[in-house]
């Protein structure tokens, strides 16, 4: 059995920075298109959609815990639905946690695919499942539980038992996804507010809307602007290996 000292080694060892993967244009590509293949299809949707709401999930979770507000509970459900209940006294910070769930897969995605391109893979995988077990205290259903853990252990799969330079791959097609996954949402939002009126009750602009008497217009708007940003601060290196190649 592992001494605590080894233990705390191997975990010091996996946030260390490794050897930058050398990614070819032609991989590069190819991972554009996996990202694709996981965020668009409605069968690998099925599956990918889930991780995609955890991050909703969680952006409103980091921000409401940020801004003094008690978190209550998250649920995420199969439907790619999912529910973070928290308390405050405060509309302004209400609205901020409300805020933060668009957005963030999108950070998220970008932020992969800098640790990907820079050889922080594996400490992104390990950071995410550390993040992830955290959030198992506050998860409120089953379902929840079950993606969380089926998630911990993929990405600690990764950290600590694949090669760094696979880490750094699946980081950036991983980060890449989510990217794309934030997109698919943000038309989905669109569409609700376009077509769907029935379903506002479950949209954060709307509720945000509810919150600041601000159109839901606006925040839209801000949603999209900082999601083009992340795919702008991504795409800076992609553009990077797919021109030199070219």
């Amino acid at each position: 059995m592992d001494s605590p000292a080894s233990l705390w080694n191997t975990l010091a060892s996996v946030f260390t920075q490794a050897d930058v993967p050398r990614i070819t244009w032609v991989e590069m590509l190819l991972s554009l298109v996996a990202a694709v293949a996981l965020s668009i299809p409605r069968r690998s949707w099925r599956y990918f959609g889930l991780l995609a709401t955890a991050t909703h999930e969680l952006g409103h979770a980091f921000a409401a815990v940020t801004s003094g507000q008690r978190l209550s509970g998250i649920r995420l459900r199969l439907d790619h639905s999912g529910t973070t209940t928290t308390y405050s006294r405060s509309r302004l910070a209400a609205a901020w946690s409300c805020f933060w769930g668009y957005p963030v897969p999108a950070m998220v995605g970008a932020a992969f695919v800098w640790c990907g391109l820079s050889g922080w893979g594996p400490a992104a995988m390990a950071a995410s499942a550390l993040v992830l077990a955290a959030s198992l205290l506050f998860l409120r259903n089953l379902a929840g539980f079950v993606i969380t853990t089926a998630a911990i252990a993929g990405s600690a799969a990764l950290a600590f038992l694949a090669p760094a330079s696979v880490a750094g791959h699946v980081a950036v097609i991983f980060g890449l996804a989510l990217l794309v996954a934030a997109v698919r949402d943000l038309l989905k939002l669109t569409n609700v507010h376009l077509r769907r009126r029935g379903s506002l009750g479950s949209s954060d602009a709307y509720l945000l809307y509810r919150a600041t008497s601000v159109p839901s217009g606006i925040w839209i708007a801000l949603f999209t602007i900082l999601v083009a940003a992340a795919w702008l601060v991504a795409w800076q290196p992609v553009s990077i290996i797919l021109l030199n190649g070219a």
